[in-house]
């Protein structure tokens, strides 16, 4: 079993930044393609970033690009979302996930383990 609990959530000013972690534990982090997702009230949850298990290859939404960076540390088991240049549509539920495809995978159905998701809000 995989446990993946994320931090760094929390209330932020419009063009303020936060970092966002998710530390995994349970099975060798470095098997997984690691990726964060959002989910705002009322909505379906949304792709925001990826990163893939072995070259480090990474994607991310249109809606981020330029502003989100998707990172890991295998030392560590975790793996990071810089968010930058935040905006009020940036608020919402973040999760992070865990799953063994190939690159970096963009669907909810790629990942196998979710973290229980934090909250960010961007402030008007």
């Amino acid at each position: 079993q995989v446990q993946l609990v994320e931090s760094g959530g929390g209330l932020v000013q419009t063009g303020g930044s936060l970092r966002l972690s998710c530390a995994v534990s349970g099975r060798p982090f470095s098997r997984y393609a690691m990726g964060w997702f959002r989910q705002a009230p009322g909505k379906e949850r949304e792709f925001v970033a990826a990163i893939s298990r072995n070259d480090g290859s990474t994607y991310n939404s249109d809606s981020v690009k330029g502003r989100f960076t998707i990172s890991r540390d295998n030392a560590k088991n975790t793996v990071y979302l810089q968010m930058n240049s935040l905006l009020p549509e940036d608020t919402a539920v973040y999760y992070c996930a865990a799953g063994t495809a190939i690159g970096a995978p963009r669907q909810v159905s790629d990942y196998n383990y979710w973290g229980q998701g934090t909250q960010v809000t961007v402030s008007s």
